[in-house]
């Protein structure tokens, strides 16, 4: 059957959002998962950013991340490969990676790439729940993680825009949108 990779990322933003291009990770969450969306193991890991150190207070108050954890991190060049080590465990038996949405999947593909970082998620499909969801509950436009998992009958689990948590939120609703 295979497990699912199912990543949630936490960036640097300020209120009313910044570009793609100019946020960075701070937080990495990844939840390993059946297809029945059972957890069989988990990834988290704060990341410190470059180019603006110095987390906003909206970036703070939404995610919850204090200026301590990011600061004391290290950075994606030095924690991504653990991540890979961490995923490299687990490729035998990986189907796919899927993220709510498309953000976290072009965050990556964009750090990757100003990094010079290689990943094992090139070479997997990725699902983009957000929108199979949608379409799985013909709705007229995709939204938000905390309104599917409502309209699935379910609450969320854990503290909003915490990337682990996310991640393994939007694991719950794997099973509603993948094919049995």
């Amino acid at each position: 059957m295979g497990h699912w990779l199912v990543i949630d990322l936490e960036a640097t933003t300020e209120e009313g959002g910044w570009p793609l291009e100019e946020m960075e990770i701070i937080e990495i969450g990844a939840s390993l998962v059946s297809a029945s969306g059972h957890e069989v193991d988990h990834f988290q890991r704060f990341v410190r950013p470059l180019r603006r150190p110095q987390l906003t207070a909206f970036c703070c108050d939404l995610t919850h991340i204090d200026q301590d954890k990011v600061s004391a991190a290290s950075t994606l060049s030095a924690v991504w490969p653990q991540f890979e080590r961490w995923l490299s465990g687990h490729q035998a038996h990986l189907r796919g990676w899927a993220s709510w949405g498309e953000y976290d999947r072009r965050q990556l593909e964009q750090d990757w790439q100003r990094l010079q970082l290689t990943s094992l998620l090139t070479q997997i499909p990725h699902l983009n729940l957000k929108r199979h969801f949608a379409e799985a509950r013909q709705l007229p436009r995709p939204v938000g993680l905390n309104r599917a998992l409502q309209l699935a009958g379910l609450q969320f689990s854990g503290q909003q825009h915490r990337a682990l948590n996310d991640a393994r939120n939007t694991a719950r609703l794997l099973p509603l949108i993948l094919p049995s």
